[in-house]
């Protein structure tokens, strides 16, 4: 009877700064390599979060025309400077914190590509979502103000300044070489966000291209945030950033790990709330 009691003084508190004007906005920043599990932790935080939607940074590659041809393997979609329209990245998360919402006009390809299941455990959910919601109450109480939740899930999140700029919180998923290797293999091609066309494109790897490219420059566009630019072994350098090690954990403990953090976010001093603009 107390935890049922405790639930209906959270949703309570909760639903009384639902109409507020204030909002704060968090963005849970969530990198890796790609097939390191971004997608899949983003989609279980997602779950748990109340008020949460989820920003995929593969929708904002450039259309494919654009892309610079590598000699041997055609279009190269993965180095950092090129395979991302960050102006447009960057705008779009600016919005996305000053409107607590994904914006109407925008069209994400995520639904198009297939992703293996990976279950969390429903009384891990469960506490995770309690835990959370208790924490949001107070801080919402705290400052008179909504929270919306975004996740921000990208193979190169953590490559431009600005972009990370724009992140609340932190998250790093690093699996190594031979494991992203095979998963990448496993999939039979990606979806591919071409601007012209909502449905998207699909991309299949042609042979030695994780090898000679997706590798290499995943490890090019990460070197500056760990010790020494050794991204497989090295700690992190970026401030605030949570290095997880998929191999060492389960899904179970990924979750309610980040689900802590989450939590240590809500309880920090909150300089200053932004009015939502609708």
């Amino acid at each position: 009877m107390t935890f049922h009691s405790s639930t209906s003084s959270v949703q309570a508190a909760h639903e009384q700064v639902q109409g507020s004007s204030k909002t704060r906005v968090i963005l849970v920043g969530i990198g890796g390599a790609t097939s390191s599990g971004k997608t899949t932790l983003a989609k279980h935080l997602r779950n748990i979060l109340p008020d949460s939607f989820i920003v995929h940074q593969d929708d904002f590659a450039p259309p494919q025309a654009t892309l610079p041809i590598h000699p041997t393997l055609g279009q190269d979609w993965d180095t950092a400077p090129t395979a991302i329209a960050w102006p447009r990245l960057r705008a779009f998360l600016h919005t996305v914190k000053r409107i607590a919402r994904i914006p109407d006009d925008h069209t994400s390809h995520d639904h198009l590509n297939h992703q293996k299941p990976v279950s969390l455990d429903d009384a891990v959910a469960a506490r995770c979502k309690a835990e959370i919601a208790a924490a949001q109450a107070d801080a919402e109480a705290a400052a008179s103000a909504r929270i919306v939740w975004g996740l921000v899930d990208g193979f190169l999140l953590y490559w431009d300044q600005e972009v990370v700029d724009t992140l609340d919180t932190r998250i790093f998923l690093r699996v190594p070489y031979d494991v992203l290797k095979e998963r990448r293999s496993e999939r039979s091609g990606y979806a591919t966000a071409e601007q012209m066309n909502a449905e998207g494109a699909f991309w299949k790897d042609p042979p030695g291209y994780f090898e000679q490219l997706v590798y290499p420059a995943y490890v090019d566009a990460h070197r500056s945030i760990f010790t020494d630019g050794d991204v497989e072994g090295g700690s992190p350098l970026l401030p605030g950033l949570m290095l997880i090690e998929p191999l060492q954990m389960s899904m179970d403990d990924i979750v309610a790990r980040c689900c802590g953090e989450l939590v240590s976010v809500l309880r920090r001093p909150v300089a200053t709330e932004t009015d939502v603009q609708f």
